[in-house]
């Protein structure tokens, strides 16, 4: 009995301190719906049937509702996951919208969708994720377009959720969903001085969701980041990304390295597509699995049980991941 009573308490505290694995899959944010041989291994591994796919962008151009940089589909794409069609909409999209034009945009986008779902023959799901960074100003408005975008299309609607609609949401309001994807990534603008990682700053994740467990809708998802970027800095202090960079490519005669993710350029020149001047600097901002699992530990205290989709699937950001 004894040893039987020795094993129990061994069992019990293994699994007390087994990491949990959370079931994942990827959001897909190219214009082009194509998977390399990389992409397909590692969406095979996802243990979730989904890909949560961006079919187009919506914004509103001289005061008309465009849909921007539709997808299109290779021939070769083939994948066994169920497609959850994502739109963007821009949140001047909803800026002195008329009541009468939050059905027509409804209708458009439930109708573009699935004009894209018959032309390609995709599997998909009764869901429809839409991505708008909504304010105060405009939560009434976005808030409606859920709703009849919800009556018009017959399928569930489910939305992103921003860190600052978390900890302002008594401004920002509540959406009328059953289910929001939490994006846990941008913690800061990349075009800042700043010694932050912008793209996923613990500290200021764990001060945005200090209260997340008291936000009224309980079905949460996780997006978390694994993409990666270049922040260059002219002469002048001013700013831009070069996106999919990493510190691997910093390996370069032509950088003097100033510290692991930073170089200076000892050359004028062409430079990942971009003309480059002598004295430029380039900072990588990447994502280690360290700053993941500590997220998602975080988030586990949180909000218990949860999928993460990770942003996003690209040879580039998975290969030689462990997820």
């Amino acid at each position: 009995m004894k040893v039987l009573s020795y094993l129990f308490i061994f069992l019990l505290i293994f699994s007390c301190g087994k990491k949990e694995k959370h079931p994942y899959s990827f959001y897909y944010w190219k214009t082009n719906l194509k998977l390399n041989d990389t992409e397909k291994e590692v969406l095979a591994k996802a243990n979730t049937s989904y890909l949560y796919t961006r079919f187009f962008d919506v914004d509103k151009v001289n005061g008309k509702f465009e849909p921007v940089a539709v997808i299109t589909k290779d021939k070769s794409f083939k994948t066994e996951k169920e497609i959850i069609p994502t739109v963007f909409i821009t949140n001047r999209s909803f800026i002195n919208i008329q009541k009468e034009e939050i059905g027509f945009l409804a209708e458009k986008v439930s109708d573009l969708i699935q004009k894209k779902i018959k032309d390609y023959g995709l599997k998909v799901n009764n869901e429809i994720q839409i991505d708008c960074d909504w304010t105060s100003g405009t939560k009434d408005d976005y808030f409606e377009f859920l709703k009849q975008l919800k009556k018009i299309s017959q399928k569930e609607i489910t939305c992103t959720l921003r860190l600052h609609q978390v900890k302002d949401k008594s401004l920002t309001g509540i959406p009328p969903v059953e289910k929001v994807y939490l994006m846990c990534y941008s913690t800061s603008s990349p075009l800042e001085n700043s010694d932050k990682n912008s793209i996923l700053d613990l500290n200021v994740l764990k001060s945005y969701l200090s209260k997340l467990e008291d936000y009224p809708i309980k079905k949460i998802e996780v997006a978390l980041p694994i993409y990666s970027w270049g922040i260059v800095t002219n002469h002048f202090g001013k700013h831009k990304l070069i996106n999919a960079l990493s510190t691997k490519d910093l390996d370069n005669p032509d950088f003097k390295k100033i510290s692991e993710n930073e170089i200076e350029l000892l050359k004028d020149g062409f430079y990942f597509g971009n003309f480059l001047n002598k004295g430029f600097k380039i900072k990588i901002e990447e994502i280690s699995e360290e700053q993941l699992e500590n997220a998602i530990q975080f988030l586990d205290k949180k909000i218990g049980s949860y999928n993460i989709i990770y942003y996003q699937l690209d040879s580039k950001f998975v290969e030689g991941r462990n997820l």
